[in-house]
């Protein structure tokens, strides 16, 4: 059974850092893209970031480009998002989710991606 599950999550002050982990297990991690998605209130689910399996190419929504960085460690099965310079509009619950596909293919669709967590909150204050 495949599982993804995240950390990491909080309560931080605009312009302040967190990093989000995501752990899988039942699968062999190291061969899938695997991706960041996050949802505010009232809001739709939108892409974050992605990063593929071999050559580790990625991938950047343009509201975090520049802030954010996603990385991956296959030994471990684990994917990061290491986020700075958080803004209040950051604010959302994040998500980890993996493609069964080794390269990009339409990462930055929701549909894309056949396995997903359950999501940490991140809160950003003013």
């Amino acid at each position: 059974q495949v599982q993804l599950a995240e950390s990491g999550g909080g309560l931080v002050q605009a312009g302040g850092s967190l990093r989000l982990s995501c752990a899988a297990s039942g699968l062999t991690f190291s061969s899938y893209v695997m991706g960041w998605f996050r949802q505010a209130p009232g809001k739709e689910r939108e892409f974050v970031a992605a990063i593929r399996a071999n050559d580790r190419r990625t991938l950047y929504s343009d509201s975090v480009k520049g802030r954010f960085t996603i990385s991956r460690e296959d030994a471990e099965s684990t994917v990061y998002l290491q986020m700075s310079s958080l803004k209040p509009e950051d604010t959302a619950v994040y998500y980890c989710a993996l493609d069964r596909h080794e390269y990009f293919t339409s990462v930055m669709r929701d549909a894309s991606y056949d396995y997903w967590g359950q999501g940490t909150q991140v809160t950003v204050s003013s």
